[in-house]
């Protein structure tokens, strides 16, 4: 007997499957076949929802930084806690935590993979940024940051950080190369927001020694 399905569901079904055949195979070896067998419907369904690959592609990215955002924007307007220890919660809720998460995440940053590594950078800055800017103009409120544009100095920061500590760029380089990418990183942000020195070494480095970049594993 043929199940028919809420086209909302069945979209989440192909995405559910498509995210974690890209975890295990790869986006370049995973083939829309590939998806169809693991949902179990035929192709003018999938492209009664998805156009092609690179379609259901944006659509596990979307879906993927869209939580990521969500978890952000939550702890950032938990205004209970310092706005520097929001901004360092923010960051952190921005690591996925999911074994499929994981798997994606590092196909993601696979050479072979840039493509969709190059759409999750994009969309996660362009939904971030207004997150992180309402941070930093109450950091200016509270007189601890001093800059006349916000918006920018975010927009910046996290394209440094994107391009220093990217694990495309970061592998293979030595662990007191690393410490020092760190702390030029955070005496330069320091200026971007008008901060005083050594103002946002606590934050930052408790960020970078939850994740593998300050430890140098790869």
């Amino acid at each position: 007997m043929r199940i028919v399905k809420e086209a909302e569901e069945r979209k989440e079904e192909i995405l559910d499957a498509a995210e974690k055949l890209f975890g295990v195979k790869g986006f370049d070896n995973t083939s829309t076949g590939d998806i169809l067998d693991a949902v179990g419907i035929a192709r003018g369904t999938l492209y009664y929802h998805f156009k092609s690959k690179e379609e259901i592609l944006d659509g596990v990215i979307d879906r993927m930084t869209n939580r990521l955002m969500q978890n952000a924007k939550e702890v950032a307007r938990n205004k209970e806690l310092p706005v520097l220890e929001r901004f360092t919660k923010a960051i952190m809720s921005l690591n996925v935590e999911s074994k499929i998460g994981y798997e994606v995440m590092e196909q993601v940053h696979r050479p072979q993979n840039a493509l969709m590594h190059q759409k999750m950078q994009t969309t996660l800055l362009a939904g971030i940024t207004p997150i992180f800017t309402e941070l930093l103009e109450e950091g200016i409120e509270q007189g601890i940051c001093h800059t006349k544009y916000p918006e920018s100095v975010i927009e910046m920061t996290m394209l440094y950080a994107n391009t220093a500590f990217d694990e495309l760029n970061i592998e293979g380089i030595r662990l007191d190369q690393r410490k020092k990418k760190i702390a030029g990183f955070i005496y330069n942000v320091e200026r971007l927001m008008g901060m005083k020195e050594g103002s946002l070494q606590e934050t930052i480095m408790d960020i970078f020694s939850r994740s593998r970049l300050g430890s140098g594993e790869s």
